[in-house]
């Protein structure tokens, strides 16, 4: 399957909490398939189902070679200090700006099979899971930026051709 469009900022998809997933059906298999086939595209780290306009709680991951997925994600642990890091979102484009992020995250769900599963990481994958798991809840990371960053992002967003 082909990857899916993402929904840009301004879509009230990306600002609504993620319903969990209850029944593993044909239509969640075909999510999770769209998910690893969008998140496969050079410089993608994340995609979350809200991403391509699904209100279900999954999103899929590549980091370091590694591509996967995990539905009804929860963050268990963060730990370390928060540190700021660039980061930018594919429902964002062209903005980068540092963000507080833990640099080291788990997270628990399950895969396809309704059986456990657990992602852990630092560094990308860290933030991969941070900023996926906020996406399903309705936030991105523009809403974690300080007042001066946060200003500064929205008035390029103003002023972008995409928006």
């Amino acid at each position: 399957m082909p990857e899916r469009q993402i929904r840009l900022f301004g879509d009230p998809v990306l600002k609504t909490v993620s319903d969990p997933i209850l029944v593993i059906d044909d239509r969640v298999r075909s999510l999770v398939q769209d998910l690893v086939d969008s998140v496969q595209l050079p410089g993608r780290a994340g995609v979350a189902a809200a991403q391509i306009g699904v209100n279900l709680r999954a999103f899929s991951y590549s980091v370091d070679g590694t591509v996967g997925y995990i539905l009804n994600p929860t963050l268990v642990e963060l730990s370390g200090e928060p540190e700021l890091v660039d980061e930018g979102c594919l429902s964002v484009p062209g903005l980068w700006y540092p963000t507080k992020r833990y640099p080291f995250a788990r997270a628990t769900g399950i895969d396809l099979e309704g059986e456990p599963l657990e992602l852990s990481g630092t560094g990308i994958m860290a933030q991969a899971l941070q900023h996926e798991t906020d996406h399903l809840d309705g936030l991105l990371y523009l809403d974690r930026l300080d007042k001066e960053n946060r200003r500064a992002a929205m008035k390029e967003i103003r002023e972008s051709a995409w928006f």
